[in-house]
């Protein structure tokens, strides 16, 4: 197939590329209406029980408090005459708001509970009137201020949501403002002309637009996370760098070993653009996991990946040949002075490192593999939560709203447990069954309200509603038998941060399993042996931990916060799942790249060590090269004012480079080198198996791996 494609590219190069053009074209048409259609939430289960009583909330009271409204004194005491004249003209325009409906005020009653400890602040909630979809960023410029008797500050789930999914917007703009041109400089540089920059940055600019069509056209018909356009920019940037440099490096070797242009762009599909495809394959085979979690924020994340992936990988072997064969003699043009530049050759340092490696392997191996275990310990005291208004910076409104119930409130009523049952309980019932909630340890008190066929009864604690403590609580209140034919359902945040965390635990193990047999599927057939894939599991587990405690220790235990300006707190359930998956796709990459070309080493006769050396020394310039590059456009999201999208860029930046030096170039050679032929083994049914359906390269005789085998 592949030679194929060789053909049809630099046969039919002009027509390849103008249907690639009017692709791209169509795309950024479809895609720019994207970020209009994604949504802000997706971490609950829909299935679970907290999902449901949100659902019963809505139906038969009208949902719950959507906006907490924080009034601060300017003189220190919302009870002075001009505080409370100023607190009951907000109560009044909040209930002549169409879009706003069951406005609780403390000027109305002087509740306690909504009056903080220090008499400085009050509360005002309100929810969306039913039949209307108030605009959270309408209320917030309609309601947040600082001036006057009373400042304001707009909180609750749907104004954090809104603040999130703006600050986001502008980060990314900023975030590839700096990348984009980064990369193209330091392209100009591996490539040493400014031609092959630009083409490169071409694939993907190409992926990218063409994921944002696909989110766009997901959006319209399923629920999908705006969180998902960060993977798709640092994928695209990325993995379009990877494809580039493997497809132009292994163009340049074809020439240099004598071949006319369009037979090395042949040559160059023919073997590299397997690899891309192979490896393209599994990142997104790895991606595909997320589609079992039951919340669409894991699940879009899949969409854009195996999006990116597919539409990266068909450019790169497709549209970009179609460009190289255009381009001719071109392709090497713009050069940069007295910088040579990535030529598919190897590397002298790499192949200094393969040696020592190979000649040393456990006193090689033995220091990193300390190392990497070191930097894991702090996993073993991970604590698990949601995100929150605290992903946000100080400044935003929600933020200073949440900082303010968490210091000046206690028992605000604000994040209570949420009990319904239907139908509806009668006075004596409720009163008994609210009693025995109250009486369970952490509650404060709890409220009981009737509804259309239901009753809600709240039950009001102190406790960080993303605390391990709150999740307790939450079980205790399950556990506590309602009135005999009445069912009773328990929602609000903390049991929606249980049920979310239940939801993802029970399907690790289908995660754990699905990488397990796809990893051991795929990299049988690509090298032929067992032990293999068991070794590229066990070494990215080791550098997957080493990534993930590094996390736990930068955004749990706080270091670096003042230097990245964000504020400790529980690890991100969804967003650990989505680092680990995302990652142990990316390390598959690049476990492709190099064991594609020590494997065609091997297959030219070279025995395990000749090929541990000629491999690293073709693919470890062109691998870690790579790496940099689309670390780079991970770590630009640490510009990003929302935590968890630092988290991400920077867990998936430390991934990519941990795995692209410390595993590439120091543990695969050294246990490859360790295992001997053992490293190649496979039972005889199955080596029969992989000579039919398995794949391999067929060197040509005229081929500078060939040249180097007969060295070697």
């Amino acid at each position: 197939m592949f030679r194929w494609i060789g053909e049809l590219v630099t046969r039919r190069a002009r027509w390849v590329l103008a249907m690639g053009l009017v692709a791209v074209v169509a795309a950024a048409v479809v895609g720019v209406g994207a970020f209009s259609k994604l949504q802000t939430e997706g971490f609950d289960d829909p299935d679970s029980d907290s999902s449901r009583a949100a659902a019963l909330l809505e139906e038969r009271f009208d949902g719950s408090a959507d906006y907490v409204f924080v009034v601060e004194a300017a003189d220190g005491d919302v009870d002075s005459p001009a505080s409370a004249a100023a607190g009951a003209a907000l109560t009044e325009r909040l209930r002549s708001d169409p879009d706003l409906a069951d406005v609780a005020s403390y000027f109305d009653g002087r509740a306690g509970p909504m009056r903080s400890t220090d008499g400085s602040h009050a509360l005002v909630t309100a929810s969306v009137a039913p039949g209307t979809e108030a605009d959270p960023a309408a209320v917030l410029d309609d309601y947040a201020t600082s001036d006057g008797p009373l400042s304001v500050d707009v909180g609750g789930g749907e104004v954090v949501g809104e603040e999130i999914g703006g600050q986001i917007g502008k980060d990314l703009g900023l975030a590839e403002s700096i990348a984009i041109p980064l990369i193209l400089v330091l392209l100009v540089l591996a490539f040493g002309n400014v031609v092959g920059a630009l083409v490169t940055l071409g694939v993907g600019m190409a992926a990218i637009l063409g994921t944002f069509a696909e989110l766009s056209i997901l959006g319209s018909t399923t629920d999908v996370s705006i969180y998902a356009v960060n993977l798709t920019t640092g994928l695209g940037l990325g993995l379009a760098v990877d494809y580039g440099l493997l497809m132009v490096a292994r163009v340049r070797e074809e020439r240099a070993a004598g071949r006319a242009h369009d037979a090395a762009v042949r040559r160059a599909v023919e073997t590299a653009g397997r690899t891309i495809a192979f490896s393209a394959t599994t990142v997104a085979v790895a991606l595909a996991s997320l589609l079992v979690f039951p919340m669409y924020f894991l699940r879009s994340f899949a969409y854009a990946g195996i999006g990116v992936m597919l539409i990266t990988a068909f450019s790169a072997v497709v549209i970009l040949p179609a460009g190289l064969a255009l381009l001719g003699d071109r392709i090497d043009a713009w050069r940069v002075p007295k910088v040579r530049g990535i030529r598919g050759e190897e590397a002298p340092a790499w192949a200094r490192l393969a040696r020592f490696v190979t000649r040393r392997p456990l006193v090689s191996a033995l220091p990193v593999v300390g190392a990497l275990l070191v930097v894991a310990i702090p996993l073993a005291g991970i604590d698990l939560g949601t995100p929150d208004d605290r992903v946000l910076p100080t400044s935003a409104s929600s933020r200073q709203a949440g900082d303010a119930l968490r210091t000046e409130f206690a028992g605000d009523g604000t994040h209570p447990i949420q009990v319904v049952t239907t139908p509806a309980l009668d006075q004596a019932d409720v009163a008994s069954y609210a009693d025995e909630l109250a009486g369970l340890d952490g509650v404060v008190r709890t409220e009981v309200r009737p509804g259309d066929g239901a009753s809600l009864v709240s039950v009001v604690t102190d406790l960080d509603p993303r605390s391990a403590a709150a999740r307790d609580l939450v079980e205790d209140v399950r556990a506590v038998p309602a009135p005999d034919g009445v069912e009773a359902v328990v929602g609000g945040a903390s049991a929606e941060l249980h049920d979310q965390m239940t939801g993802i635990g029970d399907r690790l193990p289908i995660v754990a399993g699905w990488l397990v047999l796809t990893t051991m599927v795929i990299l049988f057939l690509f090298t032929g042996s067992v032990v293999q894939p068991v070794r590229a599991l066990l070494l990215n587990a080791l550098g997957l931990g080493a990534t993930l405690g590094a996390m736990v220790w930068v955004f749990q235990d706080g270091h670096l916060s003042g230097l990245l300006g964000f504020t400790p707190q529980p690890m991100d359930s969804s967003m650990m799942v989505l680092l680990f998956c995302v990652a142990f796709g990316l390390s598959m990459d690049y476990e492709v790249f190099v064991m594609g070309r020590i494997k065609e080493m091997r297959d030219l006769g070279m025995d395990n060590e000749q090929a541990l050396v000629h491999g690293l020394a073709h693919t470890g310039r062109i691998v870690s090269t790579a790496a940099v590059l689309i670390a780079i456009s991970f770590f630009a999201f640490l510009v990003s004012s929302v935590s968890f999208i630092q988290f991400f860029g920077l867990g998936t930046g430390l991934a990519i480079l941990i795995d692209a030096t410390l595993i590439r170039g120091v543990l695969v050679p050294a246990s490859i080198r360790l295992l001997g032929e053992r490293a190649w083994w496979a039972p005889a049914p199955l080596r029969a198996l992989h000579r039919r359906f398995g794949l391999s390269e067929s060197v040509p005789e005229a081929s500078p791996v060939r040249e180097a085998a007969a060295v070697g």
